[in-house]
């Protein structure tokens, strides 16, 4: 891991252990806006890295604070304002080829959602099952059945 990722996953863990009213652990990628996970370095990070990172910050005690400040726009949010973010299990369409940067992927049960998260992998299975889960500030994170990869996502269609 490199010296800025390292002193910036310390300065993280030492701020969230002096929450004096700790509450359900919640990971990076929940904790920070798709900016500031990308402008941190942490999308750099390979799945391994980044479960490593989030299980050390769980053993450290490290979690959000119970009160949430101010409200998000509703404008970044597919979803209605107040409206439920449920978990959405489906397949690929057809061949998954993995992903190149701002790939589109289209479900059976009809949604579309883009690559938001930058990398690459080259992938194929066939019509594999995706599990799309809602992650905190408004942005989701895809699992694809068969590769053990996840990408941020959001939704277009």
């Amino acid at each position: 891991m490199r010296p800025i990722r390292l002193a910036l996953c310390l300065a993280l863990a030492a701020s969230a252990a002096s929450v004096a009213a700790q509450s359900e652990f919640s990971s990076l990628e929940e904790r920070m806006t798709q900016g500031d996970f990308t402008a941190a370095g942490l999308d750099k990070l390979s799945p391994e890295e980044l479960k490593f990172l989030n299980e050390w910050l769980r053993r450290q005690g490290a979690s959000v604070p119970s009160t949430v400040v101010g409200k998000p726009s509703a404008s970044r949010y597919f979803y209605p304002e107040g409206g439920q973010r449920e978990t959405v299990s489906s397949r690929i369409e057809g061949e998954f080829t993995g992903w190149r940067g701002n790939t589109v992927f289209k479900l059976e049960n009809g949604q579309e959602w883009q690559q938001v998260q930058t990398g690459l992998n080259d992938i194929s299975l066939p019509s594999p099952a995706v599990k799309i889960q809602p992650m905190m500030f408004g942005s989701w994170l895809m699992e694809v059945e068969g590769c053990d990869c996840r990408l941020r996502v959001r939704r277009i269609r």
